[in-house]
């Protein structure tokens, strides 16, 4: 089962005079990871590297930020993996100190950094949900959302036309069974655009 982050975690390890400044955090996708990124290297100016991880939505990306390839990045990454998380950027930014470490030392130094952060990091089950949408006669409204809600769905969009269509999440371990309950509900008046239901 895959795991996230409840919320973002530090750590800080100095090796040979180099600082390395570590951090777990949750993060939704590539785009606000490169946010992320650029925030920090803003508020580093003086760093030598900032290297990241990222693992979210079934991508993953990596980078070495000038490091020698496949010091940084790449460990840290399957630092992220091992560890089975998603929907996580592990990012290290480093002070040189004027002593080099030799790329067997700087996959340590990163791996450790990401290591030492995550042994403090509280890990939440990852549920996968699943978007469905519904269309509704009118007087079926009020009773669909109560439906939804009493059954934790989160309500993302609801549109007025000749009918209501209503887009909501669930835990995909849950879908087959509130689709179920919705149909007998409201007896056979849903509709379920592009779905077998």
């Amino acid at each position: 089962m895959p795991f996230t982050l409840q919320h973002a975690v530090h750590s800080e390890i100095e090796i040979k005079k180099s600082r390395f400044l570590g951090c777990v955090e949750p993060m939704a996708d590539r785009e606000a990871a490169l946010a992320r990124i650029a925030a920090l290297k803003a508020a580093h100016p003086a760093a030598a590297h900032v290297c990241w991880a990222l693992m979210a939505g079934g991508h993953s990306a990596a980078n070495d930020d000038g490091e020698p390839s496949g010091t940084a990045g790449r460990p840290m990454l399957e630092v992220l993996r091992h560890q089975q998380l998603e929907g996580v950027l592990a990012s290290v930014v480093r002070y040189y100190g004027g002593v080099k470490l030799g790329a067997g030392g700087l996959v340590r130094a990163y791996t450790d950094s990401v290591a030492s952060a995550l042994e403090q990091a509280v890990r939440l089950p990852l549920i996968r949900q699943q978007q469905l949408q519904c269309l509704a006669p009118y007087p079926l409204e009020g009773r669909l959302r109560r439906l939804l809600q009493a059954a934790d769905a989160q309500l993302l969009a609801v549109e007025h036309g000749t009918a209501v269509l209503l887009s909501f999440s669930i835990a995909e371990s849950q879908c087959a069974a509130l689709v179920a309950s919705l149909n007998e509900a409201c007896h056979g008046q849903l509709q379920w655009p592009d779905c077998d239901r």
